[in-house]
This record gives structure tokens, C-alpha cells and sequence, in this order.
């Protein structure tokens, strides 16, 4: 029980607080659930919360999004718009940056999918407890260099990583360009090696979020000069995509990987979309981040509201790239059977795939950049109809008249 002193008001982050109270009250733990989940509804308390998801599709050569983190000031502004912003490593990821959004959760992909689909929840958390998983294939030294970002981000950060394993079997992973469809796409050799070490700290350790680090072949072996110059198909994150959704699938927990390379040598054409992943030995700081208080996935069952689960109805829009409309989840949230949340199509963010909204039979306004995509947001957040924006966007509105009860037509329409 909680003991609240009638001094002062009560006062909560978001800036809402309690009259003066003439007695002490005790709360029980579910009333101090219901005060702190008050704290952060919007404005009109006689709303719910406004969420969006955010997708750019991993591998797939986005032209925001394909890279080193590029698309994570879409989703710091997006974050500031919406009360909650769903999305994926491939978005918040940034190698050895990151930054830490209260009201944005990191959801791997196969589980974000999951989720649209109905099938799984989310449920928020304030902590999580994460295990490390090592490639016995890295070589020492650059093994000790992960090592040693992990205890930096332990105690500078205050992130509670607490065990690290190594596979008892190389991982042995293998990277290439799918030549039918050109995503990025690979292999490891040695999965169930993966799946013994994540067993290991589930089982000992108690971890509910697993980070995993496997070795790469060096940019020297994969001729990766495109992609850091701004071009092209991240060669790497097909593969990691593998990893991440073999984890989440088998062990339904939160998952995200950051391969283990050589530094590649100085560039001095470097794009500034690939540069987060220069600028250190290693890609881990911001798994680790994202990890630490990624929703957990609970399976479908009479216990989502319960458990104060957010739900795939719960989700008011969705956003694209222009061609990437053919994801399990973007399939999942155009096709729900209830209110379906609005759907926005950005042109300017183009991949190398073909799945436009119109050629797959799905209703999407089109915007011209994320600029327009978030303010289409706010527009809908509001209860505004987007469209009322636009210059002479609204038309006189059509009149249909029903026949009468006597079954004789007098339908006309102006």
C-alpha cells in the first residue's frame, strides 16, 4: 500500500496532479495502476490513446530507412505527434547511436506482423532483463570489444544486461543478394547452436529479451562500397532479420541482432545515411538500448485486457513506403475487419519492391514525403478529415434516397 500526504498535491511527469486531500488514502496496486495510466492520456481524457506503426522493410533498399538509423528522425517527429509510436529495429536502430523515446516501443518484426495480425499482444514494460549471446566465431579481440560496450552500457546507461553466453558451435553465417528479387537475404549455417544458447538464458538466467551477436563477413569479402556511399541494398540486414525472427518465433520473447565486423577502413566518401556504423567497433549499443524496455509479446488469450495489453485494434494509422505493401503486417492492418486504421503511403521513401497500395486492391492516401505523412497524423488525431486541408479538396456531398417501404424505386441522386 501506498501512503499519499495531504501537504501537496500529488504531481505526475506528464503535469497532471491530485486536489488536496483532507486524509491520508491508501491505494491499492490497482488504483495505483489506473492514477499512472491517467497520467498519460491526451489532452481530452475522453480519448484514447493515438497510435501509429511505423514500417520501412528490412533489406529492401529504402531510400529512408535501408540505411545506418535514417529513418529515426522520422521517428522522433512521428513521436511527437502521436501518444504512441510502434515500430521496428530497422527504424531505431543506428549502430553506435540511438535515442530513447518514453512513448515509442521497439518491436522486432516478425512480432510486430504477429500483432497485426490479431495473434499476439504487446504489454509495456518499465525494465527488462537481457542476455548477451556471442558467436564462438568471433576472434578474442573483437569479442572483448563487445564485452566491453556491454559493462559501458551497464554503467553509463544503467541497462540490466545480466549474462552473456558464447555458442557452443560457430554460427558460421552467410550473406547474399537474392537475384530474383534483390533483398538482402542469408543463412546460418548452425541455428540450433543459436537455439541452445538462447535456451541457456531463458532457462538460467531468467532473461526476457535476448541480444545476439553473430560474425559477419568483413566489407572486404562482400564488396560493400554502395551502400556506404548511399546506395543500393543493405547486403546485412536480410540476414539479421533471419536471426532476430528465428529467436522471437521459437522463444516469443524480444529479440535484435548487431553483426560483429572488422572496421572497415577510412572512406572519404562516405554518405552521412551510413556513417553511425563507422564511428565504432561494433553495432550493439543500440540493441542494447531498444532491448531494455521493449514491449513483451504475450500470445493471444482471454487475458489481454487484463493485463493492459495493447491490441492490434488499438492501432489509428499505418505508414509505408510507397511499394512495400505486401508485408504479412501491412496485409494484416489493410485487411482488418474492424475499423481499420488509416493507411499512408510516402512516395519519396521508394525500395526496390513493386507492391504499390493500388496494385494489391488497398485503400492508402498517398503523401509526397513524411513531412505531409505527419501531418495527415495530426490532422487525423484531431478528428479532422485530412483532406479538408486541401485546397478545394472537399466536394458537395452526394444525396441517395432509399426506396420507399412499398418496394416502388424513387431513388435519385444530386
Amino acid at each position: 500500500m501506498t501512503l499519499l500526504s495531504p501537504s501537496r498535491p500529488f504531481s505526475f511527469a506528464g503535469g497532471h496532479s491530485l486536489p488536496f486531500l483532507r486524509h491520508p488514502i491508501h491505494l491499492s496496486v490497482q488504483s495505483k495502476c489506473r492514477i499512472k495510466c491517467s497520467a498519460h492520456l491526451p489532452a481530452n481524457k475522453f480519448k484514447r490513446p493515438y497510435t501509429s506503426v511505423m514500417i520501412v522493410p528490412t533489406g529492401v533498399g529504402a531510400a529512408i530507412g535501408g540505411y545506418a538509423g535514417d529513418a529515426l528522425p522520422v521517428a522522433r517527429a512521428l513521436s511527437a505527434v502521436v501518444d504512441c509510436l510502434i515500430t521496428h529495429p530497422n527504424v531505431l536502430n543506428a549502430a553506435m547511436l540511438y535515442w530513447p523515446m518514453p512513448n515509442v516501443l521497439y518491436v522486432e518484426g516478425y512480432a510486430l506482423d504477429r500483432f497485426a495480425e490479431g495473434l499476439w499482444a504487446l504489454q509495456p514494460v518499465h525494465q527488462n532483463r537481457i542476455g548477451l549471446i556471442l558467436d564462438v566465431g568471433i576472434e578474442e579481440d573483437l569479442r572483448l570489444r563487445h564485452l566491453q560496450v556491454v559493462d559501458a552500457a551497464r554503467a553509463s546507461l544503467g541497462l540490466p544486461i545480466v549474462e552473456s553466453v558464447v555458442t557452443d558451435t560457430p554460427l558460421k553465417a552467410e550473406i547474399w543478394i537474392d537475384p530474383n528479387s534483390g533483398k538482402s537475404t542469408g543463412r546460418i549455417r548452425n541455428p540450433d547452436s543459436l537455439s541452445r544458447a538462447v535456451e541457456t538464458l531463458v532457462t538460467r538466467s531468467r532473461v526476457n529479451a535476448i541480444a545476439v551477436v553473430a560474425r559477419f563477413p568483413d566489407e572486404d569479402d562482400i564488396g560493400d562500397d554502395d551502400y556506404r556511399q548511399g546506395k543500393g541494398v543493405d547486403i546485412l540486414a536480410g540476414l539479421e532479420a533471419i536471426i532476430s525472427h528465428s529467436v522471437v518465433k521459437k522463444f516469443c520473447i524480444p529479440c535484435a541482432h548487431a553483426p560483429a565486423m572488422l572496421p572497415p577502413p577510412l572512406s572519404v566518401s562516405l554518405s552521412p545515411k551510413s556513417a553511425a556504423e563507422e564511428i565504432g567497433h561494433t553495432f550493439l549499443p543500440c540493441v542494447l538500448a531498444g532491448l531494455s524496455t521493449a514491449p513483451q509479446y504475450i500470445v493471444k488469450n482471454s487475458h489481454f485486457v487484463d493485463r493492459d495489453c495493447i491490441v492490434s485494434s488499438d492501432v489509428d494509422s499505418v505508414i509505408l513506403p510507397i511499394n512495400s505493401f505486401r508485408g504479412d503486417g501491412a496485409l494484416a492492418f489493410a485487411s482488418s475487419r474492424r475499423i481499420k486504421p488509416l493507411m499512408i503511403a510516402v512516395e519519396e521513401n521508394e525500395t526496390i519492391l513493386d507492391d504499390i497500395p493500388d496494385k494489391l486492391g488497398i485503400q492508402a492516401i498517398k503523401v509526397s514525403n513524411y513531412w505531409e505523412a505527419i501531418g495527415v497524423i495530426a490532422a487525423h488525431k484531431a478528428g479532422v478529415d485530412p483532406f479538408s486541408l486541401r485546397r478545394d479538396a472537399v466536394k458537395n456531398i452526394g444525396c441517395t434516397r432509399l426506396k420507399a417501404s412499398n418496394g416502388i424505386a424513387v431513388a435519385g441522386v444530386r
